[in-house]
This record gives C-alpha cells, sequence and structure tokens, in this order.
C-alpha cells in the first residue's frame, strides 16, 4: 500500500464516520422535539383537542347480510362475523366508523366499515346481523337509516 491509497482510505473512513454522525444528530433533533408538543402554547396548557366529528352523512335503505357470507373474507382482508358490529359501504373508507340511526324507532348503534357494498338496488349500507338486530330491523330485513361518519 502506497501513500496514496492510504490517503483513500482515510477518505472513506471519515465519510463513514460523518454518515454515523449525520445520523445521530437527526436522531438528536427528533429525541428534542419529541417532549415539545407542537400544539402547547406558552403558557404550558395544551390546547383541547375537538369532539370527534362527523362530515358524510348519508341517508337511505339498509339491509343486512349474515350467514351466507359469514367465515368469507371481507374487502378489508378480515373474516366476515355476522355477530360483530360491522358494515359494507362503497364509499366510507375501510376500517373507518360509522354512526347508523334507524330513522323509523331512532336506535342507533357505530359500526366499523369492513367490506365493499352493497351492490343490490337503492341500499345504502349492508350490516351485520348483529348490527342489524341492534338497530332493530333483522326481522324486515330493510330499514330507512341515516349515515354519519366518525373521524
Amino acid at each position: 500500500m502506497n501513500e496514496r491509497n492510504a490517503f483513500r482510505l482515510k477518505a472513506q473512513f471519515c465519510r463513514k464516520d460523518l454518515i454515523g454522525f449525520s445520523h445521530i444528530m437527526l436522531i438528536s433533533a427528533l429525541a428534542l422535539t419529541a417532549g415539545n408538543p407542537a400544539h402547547a402554547n406558552g403558557g404550558g396548557k395544551e390546547r383541547a383537542t375537538p369532539a370527534k366529528t362527523t362530515s358524510y352523512k348519508q341517508v337511505g335503505k339498509a339491509s343486512w347480510y349474515g350467514p351466507k357470507f359469514h367465515g368469507k373474507r371481507t374487502a378489508s382482508g378480515q373474516v366476515f362475523n355476522q355477530h360483530a358490529l360491522t358494515a359494507a359501504h362503497r364509499r366510507l373508507p375501510l376500517g373507518s366508523q360509522a354512526k347508523v340511526t334507524n330513522l323509523v324507532n331512532g336506535r342507533n348503534i357505530v359500526v366499523r366499515i369492513t367490506d365493499r357494498g352493497p351492490y343490490k338496488g337503492d341500499r345504502v349500507i349492508d350490516l351485520s346481523r348483529a348490527a342489524a338486530r341492534s338497530l332493530a330491523m333483522e326481522n324486515s330485513g330493510v330499514a330507512h337509516v341515516r349515515i354519519e361518519a366518525i373521524h
């Protein structure tokens, strides 16, 4: 190894040390900002967080599905359980929650959107059997409902 190669070898080690140094600086900077919440005001008091809001509302017919699909995969990849409070909706994000109110009797529940649908007629949501039972619509099969997305 000659003098010129030794210099290149030193330069490479210096660059690696600098890369490690920049990672350490980044981690340090993140650690320092973690203790300082952006929403804290000058007095040290935190602002109140807004309550859960509903921005998506829809009124229409709801139906329910159960035994035929029980145990099969939904659009979200989860296994459908007719005894859970879940629903299928065309537009609401998978995994999101929605408050569903039966407009005839005033009962309401919160369901998790796990599937896509309904694909029949003018219906706007397909509820699991348990959700339909909670809304007292299991026997009729269809109910007039209001859907409100919960964020």
